[in-house]
């Protein structure tokens, strides 16, 4: 099923058929030559409320009884902790849940059904398999808040609708007045959470089918003549059992009493003027003397309930034709779609492609212009029935209503074959958010909270959402449940104490910064990275470049072999209008010092004589500090040329470990990559090896000197220097 997922995992990941009834031959395509849709409609439909997406907090099952005690299986623990360790591992979960069902543990199985379904709620199989659990041990009300639960997580699983349904026909007293009227209601329910899907047509027949059981002959046929206006896999089915309802039943069996004498009426005056045609011709004919035979008077013949029939069959037709070319727009979208149930394989980028497909498509169609709001058929009224002039007015905002409740409910099939992949969740909340900020909230806590728990992306867009509506408070809760389960993870604290900057927190974003210094300096390279970003804060926002100095130097401690440590101190001295032509030696100095690459020490020695030359009081330093760079020249085995331009020496410096440029003064944005893959595990992982460190890799490089304009600076023609 496209909603549902019509196949099962097994224990070891291998899917089995499972339904909860026998589907019907599935038809072919409707034809491509088809006849202009007609403006006329059948009967009206209801609109059926979207479907309310799963409350992750309503995943606790209800608790286990006071006498269900006794120890648990042998393996029950090993297989448990193997899961625990490793909950990205389905196998792992799936070898625990059959391990559970073949022992028959109550306990041990409730145990495992309740940690798993929180994890994989999609996984509409074991909800059955619960239900059914507790239903063996008696627990009917237990049963039925299991089914409930499952159809919170997944409440366009027609298969979990059917289960349940049939758990209430099995536990319920027919025989008392409530009964039935508790299976409509369910009933409806159903059909407004997954009535419109395109394979929800199981659904429907069952509803039909109850309702004759039931003797209830005028509620099949309105059933019928809803599901007319929807489009599913099975469109011409429906309308063949329609036809066969109407002609196995009287007419006034079937249709509304609005209907039937609206029809009846009309066939009669139709019936009477053949009549009194043909009543005057036999007139002309009939012996002198002789009366007409009398007719009974409020008696349906047979002849005027096929005339119903007739005229019952020429409404309904125009709705199936139009309901036929709504199935025949879409069916080429539903036959790409080969995965329409959850699992954790990935999906190849075919299929992919064919959700994004589906979901432009059936937004272009409510976003288009030139629709007609009569041509939808879910929202026809009866032809001839009364339609007050409120209805019509409103009959195009009915239709939007409608066709955005389509919209939605192709999102809600889509994120259950796509849970894993935060591409289709992000799509659906920039659909949501400009209807209603709480409905789009909503979809990012279902995501981040169930199914993406292990994916930063879209935790941190889930951040930026709920700053820019302004709850800081909340984004604040984000950040820091996702370091939580991330730790370590560079780009989540920076984000963090960027949002306390935003928020007018600076001492807030230093701890954050001092914090994360503080507990890296077991990893060299993350607490240089870290020191820097401190040390830029102190200095830009905090106007102290005495403390950035410091923070600087005690890095340089621990990283003195880290020449973005070295070419941040001298940026903050050499732009310091307060330092010394001493300090910035003193600098220059220390990185000579250190263990550098001979072609960063050249370009240190460049930046010192540069700034010599453009500060110094004397001429005399300048001479000197000219002399010992020529010194360190000779002693590196650089060449004049090299020192003289630079170039080449800057621009290997400004490369960042993965070869990106980094461009000037700016800190690299991090741009969002949906990741279409479920994530390797990454707790505990060493992020001071992981690359670029989500997209910050330059550390804030400064640009490249040589581009100062200096491209020949101490080898004037005036004989600035003397000559070596």
């Amino acid at each position: 099923m496209a909603a549902e997922g019509c196949e099962e995992m097994s224990g070891n990941g291998e899917l089995e058929e499972s339904s909860a009834m026998e589907a019907p031959e599935i038809p072919a395509p409707p034809p491509i030559e088809m006849a202009e849709m007609s403006d006329e409609n059948g009967s009206a439909a209801m609109v059926p409320e979207a479907p309310v997406g799963p409350d992750p907090a309503s995943f606790s099952m209800p608790p286990a009884a006071d006498d269900e005690e006794g120890d648990v299986p042998a393996d029950f623990e090993r297989l448990w902790k193997a899961a625990h360790d490793n909950p990205q591992d389905f196998t792992s979960w799936t070898d625990l849940l059959q391990y559970c069902e073949q022992e028959g543990h109550i306990v041990s199985s409730r145990r495992a059904l309740v940690a798993f379904l929180a994890r994989y709620p999609l996984c509409y199989g074991y909800w059955k398999k619960f239900a059914d659990l507790e239903r063996r041990t008696g627990l009917n009300n237990k049963a039925e808040e299991v089914c409930v639960q499952g159809l919170q997580a997944i409440p366009l699983s027609v298969d979990l609708w059917i289960h349940y349904i049939n758990l209430l026909l099995g536990t319920l007293d027919m025989n008392l007045p409530e009964s039935p009227k508790r299976i409509r209601s369910v009933f409806e329910d159903a059909i407004a959470a997954a009535g419109l899907d395109f394979h929800s047509d199981r659904l429907w027949d069952l509803y039909v089918e109850w309702e004759k059981e039931q003797g209830n002959m005028r509620n099949a046929a309105a059933v019928l003549d809803r599901v007319l206006r929807v489009p599913t896999q099975l469109y011409n089915t429906h309308y063949d059992k329609f036809k066969e309802h109407l002609s196995s039943h009287e007419p006034k069996q079937v249709l509304s009493l609005e209907e039937y004498e609206e029809l009846r009426t009309l066939c009669r005056q139709s019936q009477k003027a053949e009549r009194a045609e043909q009543a005057q011709e036999e007139e002309e004919e009939r012996p002198p003397g002789e009366e007409e035979p009398a007719t009974p008077e409020g008696t349906d013949t047979e002849e005027l309930m096929q005339k119903i029939r007739e005229q019952v069959l020429i409404h309904r037709d125009k709705v199936y034709q139009d309901n036929e070319g709504e199935v025949r727009k879409r069916w080429h979208f539903e036959d790409a779609i080969k995965r329409p149930y959850f699992h954790v394989k990935p999906l190849d980028r075919i299929q992919l492609r064919a959700w994004h497909s589906y979901l432009d498509w059936e937004i272009t169609q409510l976003n288009s212009d030139n629709k007609d709001p009569s041509q939808d058929p879910s929202q026809a009224a009866p032809e001839g029935s009364e339609v007050t002039a409120q209805a019509q007015e409103g009959s195009e905002d009915a239709a939007v209503a409608c066709d955005d409740h389509r919209v939605r409910i192709l999102f809600e099939r889509c994120l259950i074959a796509c849970a894993l992949y935060e591409e289709f969740w992000v799509r659906y909340v920039q659909y949501l958010e400009p209807q209603s900020v709480d409905e789009a909230r909503a979809v990012y806590k279902r995501a981040c909270e169930i199914h993406l728990m292990y994916k930063p992306n879209i935790h941190m867009q889930w951040a930026t959402f709920e700053e820019r509506h302004g709850d800081l408070t909340e984004a604040r809760r984000v950040l820091e449940a996702l370091e939580k389960s991330l730790p370590g993870l560079a780009v989540v604290r920076l984000r963090r104490a960027a949002l306390e900057r935003r928020a007018g927190q600076l001492d807030q974003s230093e701890a954050l910064l001092q914090e994360a210094v503080a507990e890296s300096k077991d990893k060299p390279t993350l607490h240089a990275f870290y020191s820097i970003k401190l040390a830029r804060l102190l200095l830009k926002l905090g106007r102290n470049p005495s403390r950035a100095r410091r923070v600087l130097q005690d890095a340089l401690e621990i990283s003195p072999d880290n020449d973005k440590l070295h070419l941040n101190l001298l940026e903050l001295e050499v732009s310091d209008p307060w330092a010394s032509a001493e300090a910035v030696q003193e600098c220059v100095t220390r990185a000579l010092a250190a263990p550098l690459a001979p072609h960063t020490k050249i370009l240190f020695s460049q930046r010192g004589l540069q700034f010599a030359e453009d500060f110094s009081n004397s001429i005399q330093s300048v001479l000197s500090v000219y002399e010992e760079h020529q010194k360190l020249m000779k002693e590196l085995g650089g060449t004049k040329r090299e020192a003289e331009n630079g170039d080449d020496e800057a621009e290997k410096l400004s490369k960042s470990e993965d070869g990106s440029a980094v461009a000037a003064q700016v800190p690299p944005t991090m741009p969002h990559v949906p990741m279409t893959t479920p994530p390797p595990p990454m707790m505990g992982a060493d992020m001071s090896t992981q690359a670029s460190y989500g997209g910050y890799s330059s550390w804030y490089q400064q640009p490249q000197y040589g581009s100062y304009g200096y491209q020949n600076t101490w080898n004037y023609n005036q004989g600035y220097y003397p000559p070596s």
